[in-house]
């Protein structure tokens, strides 16, 4: 199974997430990151992302942001978007139904606040939140 995470920049909160979910589930799965914009490409996640994950024991040091394309929708099979601006650019690039059935809101009904211009306590207070649904995440796949 293949599993993508998008924000708006893939250097915050996707990174976190696609180091948090990979570190709860096996080689068998494929977890990626991506951003909705192209500011990023490139470049290491952003530093207090980082040193959030080194805390918990999770490297994210080597991933390098990159922006979300059109073929993600066939290579991926589960696309969770970090907020409601995300869902919708990601489905906008939808070329159809199967492809808009892949994309979800992380957090079902609510989004994962963007830590970018706040403190440590934001990018402490985001890997709690996508650890908490990581674990879900990573109970409900691994029984497929």
């Amino acid at each position: 199974m293949k599993i993508l995470m998008v924000c708006l920049g893939n250097i915050c909160r996707s990174p976190l997430a696609e180091g948090i979910l990979r570190s709860k589930l096996n080689e068998r799965f494929h977890i990626d990151s991506a951003g909705t914009g192209d500011w990023h490409v490139g470049n290491c996640p952003d530093k207090r992302s980082v040193s959030v994950a080194k805390k918990y024991g999770i490297d994210i040091s080597a991933q390098r942001a990159r922006q979300f394309n059109p073929k993600d929708f066939d290579e991926f099979d589960l696309i969770y978007v970090m907020d409601e601006s995300n869902f919708q650019d990601v489905i906008s690039l939808a070329k159809n139904e199967n492809h808009k059935s892949k994309v979800k809101l992380i957090l079902g009904d609510k989004n994962v606040p963007d830590p970018y211009y706040g403190g440590d306590e934001g990018f402490e207070n985001v890997f709690q939140i996508l650890d908490e649904v990581a674990a879900q995440i990573a109970t409900k796949i691994s029984k497929k």
